[in-house]
């Protein structure tokens, strides 16, 4: 489980971590246990640099920078679309992947209020019509399960 209690931001250049200021905002991430095997191994990975690196300034980041501090915003997206081209994957943005989250989530079956908790968002709309994405697939799944609720009965309109 990842528990959401900070945000960083930047005041005059300089990163700072802040306390989340409301309620939805702070909240509790459960993890698969795939992702939970592969933050153990990054954490064993990540003492040993530290140990390596007599610059390391300590943030107890998860993913910090080279030498412990939060990333630059603007290597960050550096990194990010470089993993995305070596990945054969579309251009995007990093804040994407809260979309693609998102829409996921949704399209794998997860109701929508866990979608809300897990953005940290306070509110359905917000979630649904800015973040959930709905596909193709879906809107026809959405059209063959009213064909059958009505039972195939053809529908005149006069």
């Amino acid at each position: 489980m990842v528990r959401v209690r900070t945000q960083l931001q930047r005041l005059d250049g300089q990163p700072q971590l802040f306390d989340l200021k409301t309620e939805s905002s702070r909240r509790n991430i459960n993890l698969p246990p795939m992702l939970v095997t592969q933050l153990r191994a990054h954490r064993i990975r990540q003492a040993e640099e530290r140990l390596a690196c007599p610059r390391w300034q300590d943030w107890n980041l998860i993913f910090p920078s080279t030498i412990g501090p939060p990333f630059d915003p603007q290597n960050l997206t550096k990194r990010f679309k470089a993993i995305l081209g070596h990945a054969g994957l579309p251009d995007m943005r990093f804040h994407d992947l809260r979309h693609s989250c998102a829409t996921l989530l949704f399209a794998q079956g997860v109701p929508l209020g866990v979608v809300q908790r897990t953005l940290g968002h306070s509110q359905f709309s917000l979630t649904m019509n800015t973040y959930v994405h709905i596909f193709p697939k879906v809107r026809k799944q959405a059209a063959d399960a009213m064909e059958r609720l009505r039972g195939g009965a053809r529908v005149v309109v006069s």
